[in-house]
């Protein structure tokens, strides 16, 4: 029974959405019955008048005739114009937006709305433009840079890949696209927690192998979840960087080891002349004596520098234990005696640090200050504090300042009369291993050099 019901209200409806007149039929019918009043009393006046039946009757017909002829032409002027703007909004649809309808400057309702069909063609025509030339742009710098760029869906099958990509595959585009990760050899790039800092791994692929960068990102298209994979050849950034280290090392260890050699081949020379003459001055055991003793002198110097070079070379990692701040700063004072230190103070301040590396940080900052300011005859002066999520200690003196900051941290260079080149290179490695900073600069405005250490701050501070 019930079902009989539901398949009644079933065909009722559909009889209904049959029959149910379309808005062109409303119109016409609505036309039709506002005139029709009018229409029936004047055929009415006609057929009680006196006149002819056959003017009647022809008369009647021209009152029907006008009648339907100005209802159909109120339906075009209705439907028309209906019809251009559905036209256009079809057109604006299927992305064609070269259409305009024709609007006058009257401001009745349908040129308003003809006006604003125009202006949102023309909005859309400028948006596609610029996306145009946005996408152009994209390929463009997809195809050129030296990055590979893939991107996979959710069943792991790559939708798109760049130039650098192909190159690396050592495939087309067309015979990648479609193809799984695993099959491509980028299964395990994809794998892991997606984290915004790149992570690097040793990959070997047909194009190339190396260290790479790989950075992973997520984003929809269409709806659909995709993944995007940027690897970054790390390699050649490497190997240029480890090349350019040695050269500066090369160098400054050609310097000293030339410093050092020259004068000793040169005084070996001559002492060996001495030794080979048939007759030998009265003073040559005082020559030989001055000879040996510069020999000596510049070996020892030698022995110092490469025992400087295995200082910097085994810095062991950093044994961290609570450290106030305050009280290394004001030990370190101490042990200089050379002149009188000025403490500008700071906050309590506790972090967690290796308490022996930087008292040996804050010795070599502290003696490069005072050993300025005694050429001056300045000052030195200490401080510290919290700067946001850090802790800075600074030390300023009233020295010369730099001729070239540029070469205050290559190893082994120096400007001191015997000094090793070490120092403030052991110093920034220290700084960098407490996860800190350690920078240099003259002073803006005064005669001096300004250390500034950086070092984050313990969850105690």
């Amino acid at each position: 029974m019930r079902e009989s019901i539901v398949s009644a209200a079933s065909s009722a409806t559909a009889l209904r959405r049959k029959w149910r007149l379309g808005y062109e039929h409303r119109i016409v019918l609505t036309a039709l019955a506002s005139a029709l009043p009018g229409v029936l009393v004047s055929l009415t006046l006609l057929f009680k008048s006196d006149y002819p039946r056959g003017a009647v009757w022809a008369l009647s017909a021209l009152i029907v005739a006008v009648w339907l002829g100005l209802l159909f032409v109120l339906r075009g002027r209705v439907v028309r114009p209906l019809q251009t703007l559905s036209n256009l909004v079809a057109a604006l649809r299927e992305g064609d937006y070269s259409m305009r309808a024709h609007a006058g400057q009257q401001a009745d309702a349908l040129e308003e709305v003809m006006r604003e069909i125009n202006a949102l063609a023309e909005t859309l025509y400028e948006q596609r433009l610029g996306a145009m030339e946005a996408t152009a742009l994209l390929r463009t710098v997809m195809s050129e840079i030296d990055v590979a760029v893939f991107a996979f869906d959710a069943d792991e099958r790559l939708r798109l890949v760049n130039r650098a990509g192909e190159r690396l595959l050592s495939q087309s585009a067309p015979r990648l696209l479609g193809r799984r990760a695993g099959e491509l050899g980028l299964s395990e790039c994809l794998r892991g927690e997606e984290s915004g800092a790149p992570r690097t791994m040793q990959i070997t692929f047909s194009g190339g192998a190396g260290r790479w960068g790989i950075r992973r990102r997520r984003f929809r298209e269409r709806g659909m979840p995709h993944r995007l994979l940027v690897l970054t050849d790390l390699s050649r950034t490497l190997r240029e960087e480890e090349l350019k280290a040695w050269q500066s090392l090369v160098r400054v260890l050609g310097h000293e080891l030339n410093n050092s050699l020259t004068p000793i081949m040169s005084i070996a020379g001559s002492l060996s002349s001495l030794v080979a003459r048939e007759s030998v001055p009265a003073d040559w055991r005082e020559d030989m004596a001055s000879g040996l003793a510069v020999i000596s002198s510049r070996a020892e110097a030698l022995s110092r520098f490469m025992k400087s070079y295995a200082r910097l070379a085994r810095l062991p990692p950093p044994r961290r234990s609570p450290l106030e701040v305050s009280a290394l700063v004001r030990h370190v004072i101490k042990l200089e005696t050379r002149m009188k230190v000025s403490v500008a103070g700071g906050d309590v301040v506790t972090i967690h640090a290796d308490a022996d590396q930087l008292e040996q940080l804050l010795i070599n900052l502290l003696r490069n200050a005072v050993d300025a300011a005694l050429e001056t005859g300045g000052g030195v002066r200490v401080g510290w504090g919290k700067r946001a999520a850090h802790l800075e200690v600074w030390i300023e003196d009233e020295g010369l300042g730099f001729a070239n900051v540029g070469n205050l941290f290559v190893p082994f260079f120096t400007t001191k009369q015997g000094g090793s080149g070490i120092g403030l290179v052991l110093s920034r490695q220290i700084a960098e291993a407490h996860g800190g900073s350690l920078t240099l600069e003259n002073r803006p405005n005064r005669q001096g050099c300004l250390a500034r250490l950086h070092l984050p701050l313990s969850d105690e501070s």
